[in-house]
């Protein structure tokens, strides 16, 4: 069973992430988070599914755009690159030498973000619907 949104009001009690659904590059990027995340600290969503637009919706980000990937974590956004590099720093001790990218200024960092993501389905292709995460991780996604 999914984990249910909270409230509105309610500060997320974990770090989501929010992904786009239909990208294989960024599924693929999910897959690996979830094998990485031995403690399971992470819940999930993708930008296109409800729980994802009430959360865009709720710290006022675009609900229609999908270039981003999104960290929201103790009621904080972080996207992009930003967002990725926080996830690695909550990942196994293993990955923590990718925080050595936050010396590299967030606009140099997003430039790369931004041409990886301009570009991701043409790379990799993408899905005609968002992912359905198997029965074994269908709990760590909002619903």
């Amino acid at each position: 069973m999914p984990f249910l949104l909270p409230e509105m009001s309610d500060e997320l009690s974990y770090p989501v992430i929010l992904f786009d659904g239909v990208c294989n590059f960024c599924n693929a990027g999910i897959n690996f988070i979830m094998r990485q995340d031995k403690n399971k600290v992470f819940r999930f969503a993708a930008l296109q599914s409800e729980a994802g637009q009430k959360l865009l919706a709720q710290y006022n980000l675009p609900r229609k755009e999908f270039e981003s990937f999104v960290l929201i974590d103790e009621g904080k956004v972080y996207q992009k690159s930003s967002a990725g590099l926080k996830v690695y720093g909550k990942l196994p001790w293993y990955w923590k030498w990718t925080q050595v990218f936050w010396l590299a200024p967030k606009f140099i960092r997003n430039v790369v973000y931004d041409f990886i993501a301009k570009n991701r389905y043409r790379w990799f292709g993408k899905k005609e619907q968002c992912m359905i995460p198997m029965q074994e991780v269908r709990n760590r996604f909002l619903a």
